[in-house]
């Protein structure tokens, strides 16, 4: 490689056919250079225009990430295509983050995770509040995450709280009043499956909401609050083609934030 002392010295010799092969030289490593860039950009071409406007974004200050949150039963496979959303989304070139509900990390988690694991023994409401809890303890840090342009994919969040506490019995107005004020979610997307269907597939029972009788309450409740916003997806269609339709309504809505969409506050009816 020419250094631009070497290139300086080249140039204010006094041999011109040297300085002549050497200026061939650069201009033939420069055009394979190009060549190889446009093979490059014709072979990712859809990468590079996300890439592109990652690059724009960062001289705009409207411009954030997505909250893209997944919803449904136990064992409808949120988990799974979670993780295959943020993997096709990283390889896009898209800053992005794979978060879960309940956070099972902090300090509220682990108490969440207890009781889930059937090691303690709490009563309703204590438990509706320490999921709630668990989600505010995170807001701040999502919001910052958001603004500075990091879309967030989410496993449950809100709508599953209110679910599951109010499919105990609770009242659902009661269970929505401290979720209120959290952020709300760009795209709420429900992998629809019926409760006897989930209950077919492996590791059901591990946990202790995994209960055919429960979920069917649950799924009860997951249709009150459902609204016109919610992108409502066939989870027993094939794996391929579940995935394949969770990521054009990603990108679609990544594309809506980047335009200048703003964040709200979450308004539960």
């Amino acid at each position: 490689m020419i250094k631009g002392g070497q290139r300086f010295a080249l140039t204010s010799g006094r041999d011109p056919k040297l300085v002549n092969k050497t200026s061939d030289f650069v201009k033939k490593f420069v055009s394979i250079g190009s060549l190889r860039s446009a093979r490059r950009c014709l072979n990712f071409s859809r990468k590079e225009t996300f890439r592109q406007v990652q690059m724009e974004s960062n001289e705009n200050n409207n411009v954030r990430g997505a909250l893209i949150v997944l919803e449904g039963l136990d064992r409808s496979g949120k988990t799974s295509q979670c993780s295959r959303m943020h993997s096709y989304l990283v390889e896009q070139g898209i800053p992005v983050e794979l978060w879960r509900f309940p956070d099972r990390n902090t300090c509220v988690g682990q108490m969440i995770s207890s009781y889930l694991a059937n090691k303690s023994q709490l009563d309703d409401q204590t438990v509706h509040l320490l999921f709630s809890a668990n989600r505010w303890e995170k807001r701040s840090l999502m919001e910052s995450k958001l603004k500075s342009g990091t879309t967030l994919i989410v496993d449950r969040y809100s709508y599953s709280g209110v679910a599951f506490s109010s499919a105990k019995g609770l009242d659902i107005e009661w269970c929505k009043a401290p979720e209120k004020g959290l952020l709300a979610p760009d795209l709420v997307l429900y992998l629809d499956i019926s409760p006897e269907e989930a209950a077919e597939r492996g590791g059901y029972g591990g946990e202790r909401y995994e209960r055919l009788e429960f979920q069917r309450k649950v799924s009860q409740q997951y249709r009150i609050l459902r609204d016109e916003t919610w992108k409502i997806i066939d989870a027993c269609l094939p794996l391929e083609d579940v995935e394949k339709r969770l990521r054009e309504l990603a990108l679609d809505c990544i594309t809506d934030c980047r335009n200048g969409k703003s964040l709200s506050p979450l308004l539960l009816q």
